[in-house]
């Protein structure tokens, strides 16, 4: 999603359109990433978490997949893709889209709401600055990175990110636990039951919360 915001006009340059069709398809993928921001916003607390990462997850794996096979058949009969047909490029920036949709509705905005979620009060400001963090050092490496890697491996960079994805995807799965309408302070009890996790959250700390909590204090 960064190198599609960062680089688009530059991206869809390179895959074939001409000067004027990048720019207007750089306009179009961040109106479609504004607009499907707020489908996340009337749907998170209805659906939940969980619904919305992994649709979104799904939607962008098969349109990586798509736009990949669709600029690798251009690229395999030509070598270069010139200027491509409108109804190819329409299709290509239709999935572009679809993608981008995707991830506004779901990893974009939940990526800094289930983290806010999850953690305990007690470390919740460390746990924000190290997510945040992280987040800002795979942006930075991703912008450095990213033309070179689409000189060196051209449509395979669709692949490559799709890998990722998927990987984020069953992570999310089998990982994530559902936050919907739990209270901060019921979140330890959910790690505690969880298939996972609850090998490294026990009773006893469940117990500790409890003791910490100002409800608790306040009775005592």
């Amino acid at each position: 999603m960064n190198v599609i915001m960062f680089y688009a006009p530059v991206l869809f340059k390179t895959i074939g359109f001409g000067d004027t069709a990048s720019l207007m398809s750089a306009v179009i993928t961040g109106i479609v990433n504004f607009i499907a921001t707020f489908v996340s916003l009337l749907t998170v607390d209805r659906v939940g978490r969980r619904v919305l990462f992994l649709e979104g997850g799904i939607q962008m794996l098969i349109c990586q997949i798509i736009i990949a096979i669709s600029i690798g058949l251009k690229f395999g009969i030509s070598g270069n893709p010139g200027t491509l047909p409108i109804w190819y490029a329409a299709f290509v920036v239709v999935f572009i889209c679809i993608y981008v949709a995707g991830f506004a509705w779901s990893w974009g905005p939940l990526g800094w709401l289930v983290p806010s979620e999850i953690f305990p009060l007690e470390v919740r400001p460390a746990g924000q600055s190290l997510n945040v963090m992280i987040n800002m050092i795979f942006t930075f490496f991703i912008a450095e990175i990213f033309t070179a890697m689409l000189c060196a491996f051209k449509f395979g960079l669709f692949l490559f990110f799709a890998f990722f994805v998927a990987a984020m995807t069953v992570f999310m799965y089998f990982y994530l636990p559902e936050t919907k309408g739990i209270p901060i302070d019921d979140m330890t009890k959910i790690w505690s039951q969880h298939w996972y996790w609850k090998k490294y959250v026990t009773t006893n700390q469940i117990d500790d919360d409890i003791q910490k909590s100002p409800q608790h204090k306040g009775q005592v």
